[in-house]
């Protein structure tokens, strides 16, 4: 995929005049003008604003406690447990005092009962297993290991080690956890297993995905994941969040994590709704919260463009009206897809005739076809990947002093790594709206595994500071 598709022309070779008066609509829809992006950016900074003022807000610019930096000269090997959406990480992190890190992990799959019923104590088991298969579990006299909780879903913190579950996210849906503290849900599960396992530090994932970047990069300013979800954290001058009713620390300035995936889901006006979004949210198992995170992220592009696939052949302008049982069921279109898709550029575009007729199990698929089935999935791309520029462009403006040096802006996550195109389309459209001769400063960097490293630091960090 191209830089930027914005002149992508939709014109479907071969297609009816239907299918191609359907395609113009799409391309209306999801191909979004600047005049577009800069009316819901300037939203976006008010709604910001609002989430400094006071709790309870469309964006929570929730505080973090953590108002340190690293300096990169740090040493030792630190442990961090690392939750996503979809899978669990434990990691142990080796801090090498020249900003580098190296780290030892295993990964776990999220079950379905540990996602609707068993999460703290399936938590617990892992750092077992990971422990005890290293010959790492404390015992007898031996101090407890610190360890610090990525925990990617939001919480009203309440210190660097303490935090209330405001709500699930990502799929994530287990009944008596809102409203209580997430760290005390694990310390208990973790004292159920008998392991001397301390709980040092709560860290949201884009926290842990600034703290990993600032440590290979003192100029880091903001983390972001544009992943399974998407969210941010940047540090802020103290002196501008109105709701901190705390000591202001030395430093002057704290990482807050702003839930910016919530972004419009009180009123649903700002964002480009279109039919097919409005389908998704309505059948999720979160309506109307989410909205943003709903266009960009990685969990939801692949029901976006499956609504599209169905849409387009009830009217029999695709597949020849043809669909199948996999098809027919919510999110059996993986956003992997959608990448491979993308970038087909095979002269019968038969990677696209295999997800069509392998995959998805659709009987048969003409060439026609396979061409809107590509252009869906770059439609989509280009529309995550310029509206996620919005939430880049007005954090960036929040602090637009700092823009007269270097910054760097540390991201992690599947779309921004593997999505074709993804992270050129964003940088480009991130230029259009900061000036020339401050735009040159910013820097962009993938912060691979930043959620897990940066809980590791920020757990060092508070066990340092305690």
């Amino acid at each position: 995929m191209a830089s930027s598709t914005l002149n992508l022309c939709c014109t479907i070779e071969g297609a009816s005049a239907e299918q191609q008066a359907a395609m113009d609509l799409l391309g209306k829809q999801f191909l979004l003008p600047d005049e577009r992006l800069a009316a819901i950016t300037k939203e976006f900074r008010r709604r910001m604003e609002e989430g400094l003022a006071a709790d309870g807000k469309v964006l929570k610019m929730i505080p973090s406690f953590v108002t340190w930096r690293p300096k990169g000269n740090e040493t030792g090997s630190y442990f961090a447990i690392d939750l996503g959406g979809t899978n669990l990480r434990i990691l142990k992190v080796t801090l090498d005092g020249k900003g580098g890190v190296t780290t030892e992990h295993q990964k776990f799959t999220l079950t379905q009962e540990a996602k609707s019923r068993t999460l703290f104590d399936f938590i617990a088991q892992c750092v077992e297993t990971f422990l005890d298969d290293r010959n790492l579990r404390p015992t007898g006299r031996q101090p407890p290991i610190s360890i610090g909780f990525t925990f990617s879903y939001p919480v009203q913190q309440t210190s660097i080690n303490s935090g209330i579950l405001v709500q699930w996210t990502k799929g994530l849906n287990v009944p008596g956890c809102v409203g209580r503290d997430v760290v005390r849900l694990l310390q208990d599960a973790l004292l159920r297993l008998g392991l001397r396992v301390k709980v040092a530090a709560l860290v949201n994932d884009t926290v842990g995905t600034l703290l990993s970047a600032a440590y290979n990069d003192p100029s880091s300013q903001i983390g972001i994941i544009f992943g399974t979800g998407t969210n941010a954290a940047y540090y802020e001058d103290v002196s501008n969040v109105a709701k901190w009713k705390g000591a202001n620390p030395a430093s002057g300035e704290m990482v807050l994590n702003m839930e910016w995936g919530a972004f419009d889901s009180d009123d649903f006006t700002f964002l480009p709704y279109t039919p097919h979004d409005i389908k998704l949210d309505r059948k999720s198992i979160n309506p109307r919260k989410q909205a943003y995170e709903k266009m960009i992220s990685g969990l939801y592009l692949g029901e976006v463009a499956r609504n599209i696939i169905l849409w387009l052949a009830d009217q029999r302008l695709l597949f020849d009206g043809r669909s199948s049982e996999i098809l027919n069921a919510m999110w059996s279109i993986d956003t992997s897809y959608l990448s491979s898709a993308a970038i087909d550029n095979t002269s019968d575009l038969s990677k696209i005739q295999q997800i069509i007729e392998k995959t998805l199990n659709v009987p048969t698929s003409t060439m026609v076809d396979r061409r809107i089935f590509k252009t869906i999935a770059v439609l989509v791309g280009e529309r995550a990947a310029r509206l996620s520029a919005v939430g880049v462009v007005a954090t960036l403006t929040k602090r637009l002093e700092l823009l007269s040096k270097k910054i760097n802006i540390g991201i992690d996550g599947s779309m921004y790594e593997h999505f074709p195109g993804f992270k050129e389309i964003l940088a480009e459209t991130v230029s259009h709206f900061i000036p020339k001769d401050k735009f040159k400063n910013i820097n962009f960097s993938l912060a691979k595994d930043g959620s897990g490293i940066g809980a590791a630091i920020v757990a060092m960090l508070a066990t340092q500071t305690q």
